[in-house]
């Protein structure tokens, strides 16, 4: 009970240092809306539709901002998560971190709160980006939102279990950056957020293979092709497209097995921390 109040109190602080960084929420929220606004719409008119290559009328597919709007949910998801575990480098600059770690309180417990806290903000600015779906032509159903934040927030547990686990170990803030845009953004563009996987060249797909976030990424993907006004049509479009894996069920797994493998991680690491 001891650890359980004190992962309660690690997730409270996390909670309240995010809503009281307006700037940050700002911030995080911006780069996905520029992504979607102008990456996207940019392609979106140059590559028109995606479709079966087997398609014989040349009409049935998804169009290219549909398809890129979830992955551009978990491009906000994997950077919030990431970045979010920066806090321990704070904390350790600031003198806190060096408070909770001779409090008579389990070092697992810490790094649960931290996980639990940056997985929270996460899945809270993704609920954000679900208020813009109608600018990807996604009309969200109730069912859908709740599909989705129940998929985000896993999806956050396992990235920010990573960046716990990373930056337990780092000594300064630069060393963290340096480190996580070297794993982010292989992260990111290996999960098929920009380009499907089974349209990717024959060397690249063993490595989106290996990636967890492709499994985020498709599981998203899924949720709202599926659970969209259209259904399963669009759903069973976006599969003969070769747009979606099919395998919601193995994305779940996946994520699941991710989760739990990297938040032992972090708590192990984060118990050797000085």
């Amino acid at each position: 009970m001891h650890g359980l109040w004190v992962t309660y109190a690690i997730w409270l602080r996390e909670i309240k240092l995010f809503f009281r960084e307006r700037v940050r929420i700002v911030g995080m929220i911006g780069q996905p809306l520029l992504y979607l606004l102008i990456f996207g719409q940019g392609l979106a008119g140059y590559i028109g539709s995606l479709q079966s290559s087997h398609s014989g009328d040349g009409k049935a597919g998804v169009g290219y901002l549909l398809f890129m709007y979830p992955g551009i949910i978990g491009m906000s998801v994997l950077f919030t998560s990431i970045f979010s575990a920066m806090s321990i480098i704070w904390d350790r600059e600031f003198g806190f971190l060096k408070e909770v770690l001779v409090a008579p309180a389990p070092r697992w417990a810490v790094a649960t709160g931290k996980i639990l806290g940056g997985a929270t903000v996460a899945t809270l600015q993704s609920a954000i980006l679900l208020a813009l779906a109608p600018l990807a032509g996604v009309w969200p159903t109730p069912l859908m939102v709740v599909l989705l934040l129940l998929v985000n927030f896993l999806i956050s547990c396992a990235m920010t279990s990573l960046g716990v686990a990373i930056a337990s170990r780092m000594r300064s803030m630069q060393g963290f950056q340096m480190i996580m845009n070297f794993l982010v953004m292989p992260l990111y563009f290996l999960s098929g957020t920009m380009f499907p996987v089974g349209k990717a060249p024959a060397w690249m797909t063993p490595v989106m293979a290996i990636d967890p976030l492709t499994y985020g990424v498709d599981a998203l993907r899924t949720v709202v092709f599926w659970a969209s006004a259209d259904g399963t049509a669009l759903f069973q479009t976006a599969k003969e497209a070769g747009l979606v894996l099919g395998t919601p069920v193995i994305d779940v797994i996946v994520m699941i097995g991710t989760a739990i493998l990297l938040a032992l991680f972090a708590g192990w690491s984060f118990s050797k921390a000085d």
